[in-house]
This record gives C-alpha cells, sequence and structure tokens, in this order.
C-alpha cells in the first residue's frame, strides 16, 4: 500500500483516533493536522470528524426506539398474557406483526427520503412511532393493541431505512463503516433498555406493570425534534434536487478542507447527472442489468442472511428459551435477558472500531462462523437436557453462556456490517429504493421467523429450531466468502468498481465477486485526488 506523504499525520480509519490508536498508513482521505498548508497555498481547517460524529449519533437515536420495541414486547408478553388472557397464536402475531408492517415503512421510506429529504424522514419517523407507542400503552384490548404495534411498526420501518442511508452519504470513506454502525449500536442500546424496564417495571400491579414499559419507549422520540434543528440534509440528496450551493455548504461542514469538498461534489454531480438520464429507479431495479443484480444479490442477501439465523427469535423469546433450558422463576428470566442485551451492545463497540481497520468481510467471517458454532451448541445443549443426559444447571449455564455469545458475534459483524454495506454499495439514483427493499426484506424475514418461532419450537422442539438455524448460519459463511466485496477505504462514488461497473473516479477495482481484489494504493488515490482538483487550483 501507499507511504505516508509528508506533513499528513497518520490517523487510524473510522473511530481509532478517538481511542488514541494510529494507523501505520495515511490515505487521503483520513483526517489532516489542524491549520496545516497542502504546500499550495491552501489553507486545511480542522478535523470536521466530530461534527459527522454527532450527526451520526443524532440520526441513529430512532434505532433505539425499535430495539427498545423489540427488547422491552420479550418481557411485557409474559404480563400481557395474564391481564389480557391472549393464545400463544395471538402472542406470535403480536410480536411478529411488527417487523411484518414495518416492511411497508421500509418500502415507503425510499420513496419518501427521496421525495422530502433524508433528514425529514427521520422526523416523519419519529412521529408516526410515537403516536403508535401511545395507543399501545392505553389499549383496552388485544385488538387496539395490535392497531397501536401497527403503527409504531411503520415508523420503524421508516427509521430502519433511512438512518443508514443518511450517515453514510455524510460521512468521508474511511469513517463510513464505523459511522454506518452507529443505528446498530443504538438499536442494541434500545433492546438493552427494554429488557432493564421488564426487569424495572415488573413488580407493578398487573396491567399497569406492561403499559408502563410500553409508555416509556415515547420518551426517546422526543429528542428528534431536537435532531431536526441541529442535523444538516444529506449533500447528495440537495444535490439530486438541483440544491448544488446547499450541497457545497454542507460539505465544507463535514470536509476538512475546500479541496476535499470540492472533489466529492464534483463526484456527487457526475453520479447526480447518470440519475437524470437513467430510467425509473423501480424498473431498473426490477429488471436490473448484470452490474444491478450483483449488487442487488449482495444487498438483499445480506439483508436476508441477518436474519434468517435466529436473531429475533433469541431477542423476542430468550425467557421462553431460558425456561425450557431450566429457569422457573420471572426475575431469573428477566435478568438473564438483561445479560444478553448488555452483551450485545458491548460488541457492538468492537465492531466500530474495528470495521474501519479491518474491513467489512473479515468482520462477516468472524461473525458468521461464531454464530454458526454458537447455535450448534446451544441446540445441542437443549437436545441433552430434553434426554436427560445433560443436568439442568449445566443447560442453563449454556444456554446463557451460547445466546450471550450469539449475541457477542452477532454484533461484531453482521448485525451492523449489514446495514453499512446495504448503504454504501449502491449508485446514487437507487441507492434510497434498493436500500428500502432490502431492509423491507429483513423485516419480512424477522416477521416471518418470530411469528412462526413458538410453532416450530412446538413441532420440532427448542432444539430443533435451534439446529435448524445452525444450519441456516453455516450457509451464510459461504455466502460471505462468494459474494460480500471489501468496500473499506472507498467513497460510495467509487465502489460501483468492485461490482465490475466503470463508475468509481480512480477508486478501487476487483476482477469479480470471488477473485482476488485489487485495490489502488494509497498514493495512487492521493495523485489522482489531486489531478482531479488541479483546475480548481488554477
Amino acid at each position: 500500500m501507499g507511504t505516508q506523504g509528508p506533513g499528513v499525520a497518520a490517523s487510524g480509519g473510522g473511530l481509532l483516533g478517538f481511542f488514541g490508536m494510529k494507523s501505520k498508513y495515511a490515505r487521503m482521505d483520513d483526517v489532516l493536522p489542524q491549520d496545516q498548508e497542502d504546500g499550495g497555498g491552501i489553507l486545511v481547517r480542522g478535523s470536521s470528524s466530530r461534527y459527522v460524529l454527532a450527526c451520526s449519533v443524532f440520526a441513529s437515536l430512532n434505532h433505539v426506539l425499535l430495539g427498545y420495541d423489540i427488547g422491552v414486547m420479550s418481557g411485557c408478553i409474559i404480563f400481557i398474557e395474564k391481564d389480557l388472557h391472549i393464545s400463544e397464536v395471538q402472542q406470535e402475531l403480536l410480536v411478529g406483526c411488527l417487523t411484518f408492517i414495518s416492511l411497508l415503512g421500509c418500502l415507503a421510506a425510499g420513496r419518501t427520503s427521496d421525495t422530502i429529504g433524508r433528514k425529514w424522514t427521520i422526523g416523519l419517523a419519529a412521529a408516526v412511532f410515537q403516536a403508535g407507542a401511545a395507543v399501545m400503552t392505553f389499549a383496552p384490548s388485544f385488538a387496539m393493541l395490535m392497531a397501536g404495534r401497527l403503527l409504531a411498526g411503520i415508523g420503524i420501518g421508516f427509521a430502519v431505512m433511512v438512518a443508514p442511508v443518511y450517515i453514510s452519504e455524510i460521512s468521508p470513506a474511511m469513517m463510513r463503516g464505523s459511522f454506518a454502525s452507529f443505528p446498530e449500536i443504538f438499536g442494541s442500546l434500545g433492546i438493552l433498555l427494554g429488557y432493564v424496564s421488564n426487569l424495572v417495571f415488573a413488580g407493578l400491579p398487573d396491567g399497569v406493570n406492561w403499559r408502563v414499559m410500553l409508555g416509556a419507549g415515547i420518551l426517546p422520540s422526543i429528542s428528534i425534534v431536537f435532531v431536526l434543528m441541529v442535523i444538516p440534509e444529506s449533500p447528495r440528496w440537495l444535490v439530486m434536487q438541483g440544491r448544488v450551493h446547499d450541497a457545497r455548504t454542507v460539505l465544507l461542514k463535514v470536509t476538512d478542507s475546500e479541496e476535499e469538498a470540492q472533489l466529492r461534489l464534483a463526484e456527487i454531480e457526475d453520479a447526480a447527472r447518470v440519475s437524470a438520464s437513467s430510467e425509473a429507479v423501480w424498473r431498473e431495479l426490477m429488471w436490473p442489468s448484470p452490474l444491478i443484480r450483483r449488487m442487488l444479490v449482495t444487498g438483499l442477501g445480506i439483508q436476508f442472511l441477518q436474519q434468517i439465523t435466529g436473531i429475533d427469535a433469541l431477542v423476542y423469546y430468550s425467557p421462553t428459551i431460558f425456561r425450557d433450558a431450566g429457569m422457573t422463576t420471572d426475575t431469573q428470566l428477566l435478568g438473564a435477558t438483561v445479560a444478553v442485551g448488555f452483551s450485545k451492545t458491548v460488541f457492538i463497540v468492537v465492531a466500530i472500531v474495528l470495521v474501519d481497520r479491518v474491513g467489512r468481510k473479515p468482520l462477516l467471517y468472524v461473525s458468521t462462523i461464531g454464530i454458526t458454532a454458537c447455535l450448534a451448541v446451544l441446540a445441542a445443549s437443549l437436545a441433552l437436557l430434553a434426554r436427560g443426559v445433560l443436568p439442568p444447571g449445566a443447560a442453563t449455564g449454556l444456554a446463557v453462556a451460547t445466546v450471550c455469545g450469539f449475541m457477542a458475534f452477532f454484533s461484531v459483524g453482521i448485525g451492523p456490517v449489514n446495514m453499512v454495506l446495504s448503504s454504501e454499495i449502491y449508485p446514487l439514483r437507487l441507492r434510497a429504493q434498493a436500500v428500502g427493499m432490502g431492509v423491507a426484506l429483513n423485516r419480512m424475514t424477522s416477521g416471518a421467523v418470530s411469528m412462526s418461532f413458538l410453532s416450530v419450537c412446538g413441532a420440532v422442539s427448542v432444539a430443533g429450531a435451534f439446529a435448524a438455524f445452525a444450519a441456516v448460519s453455516a450457509l451464510s459463511v459461504a455466502f460471505v466468502h462468494r459474494f460480500v466485496p471489501e468496500t473499506r477505504g472507498k467513497t460510495l462514488e467509487q465502489i460501483e468498481s468492485l461490482f465490475g461497473g466503470g463508475g468509481g473516479g480512480g477508486g478501487g477495482a476487483t476482477l469479480g465477486l470471488g477473485d482476488v481484489e485489487i485495490e489502488l494504493g494509497d498514493a495512487e488515490l492521493l495523485a489522482e485526488q489531486k489531478r482531479l482538483v488541479s483546475p480548481a487550483r488554477c
């Protein structure tokens, strides 16, 4: 790879600079030292990475709502069953309908975010979720509870799709992976808060406890009002609307120099010109070219595999799993789920630190292999317990350890990297709708898993269900090897070349999926950057 140029401090990719870690090499996308001259008399401003960091955090707050709703329902369902006397089928409907209905929000969010902007779609998502949470909190019957949950699902669908797209479109290439992982860590934080809420409010009277648990989910969405006053609109969306001056103003805030802002603006304008002359987006997605088909295979495939391995089954039904493994009291069950949520949240921080340092694909390998091993051990331990071979205490310990291990491996790889890849592999003209379509598939798969889990367990046992998940997870390892390219360090406009396209403006290239990836060196990228911006310096 390239060498470190004079006067440029080597800094780690992603959030490494914030953790005091440094990379061996400096790249053209890295943060330059504050107030240095680049040798051509142009003053380079201090790092803008903290501004992008703040915008990424604010844009991810809606994912707390998604996580909270998922986490809190795992405990709420215990008390709702007692209060409203709902059947097992109604439990599955209540749990799974959220993910099914959210796919409608995902599909609508692509068109909506292209029409009103990424920023205001974030606000719309929070408003719709608030309305749904309020209906659930005061629901007098199962029917009203379902109505509120369906409304909340639409809001969650909007939120899940738009935040990663927004973050990817404002982030520099060498930090995009870390920042685009934020929605996943906030979602995991929401799950943890939901579990804690279950534990804290479980002692309230029946009929009140689950309502307080659900009502508390309204609080995080109130912060979105502040968010809309702070974050800028996506510069790529602004260019698509012909607001080039506004886009340049935003780029000056999220880049470290006028040169870099001008370069990125030129790349975005090139992509937008392709957009203006292309076929209608949905027509292109439904009848894709070979290039777009390869992107869709990767994007849709990784979205599908993230859910088919059973993550939402473990999140929603972890009390059921632990009860089957030998736990008896509600306090034990809810306490164990808090440990699961804590494990899921902590390891996403690891992913954020590593995703721009080691790359997307190595993390996916570690994640999918680890998930497969944990699922296999969980299935085996439950099967041995059912046959009386394994003592109940050992089975309980193995169940907690493997579920926590599953969450750790999920969070360090396929959890956050799924949306990082999905939001960066598509060209600008297709990005919002293609990501929306992928997230809709993700939500549909999640709904199918969560709504059928109890029935499947009744048919083949809990151990059998997780054995099936382990087999599917093993297939995900092969998928990553065959279809997922490495996108670390490339601008959104360069990534098309990874799939065999001609776009990319001097970015990295590959010989094709499954072949050896050949990346331009740092020195070549820097030379290309200087060549492209040289007219602006004349």
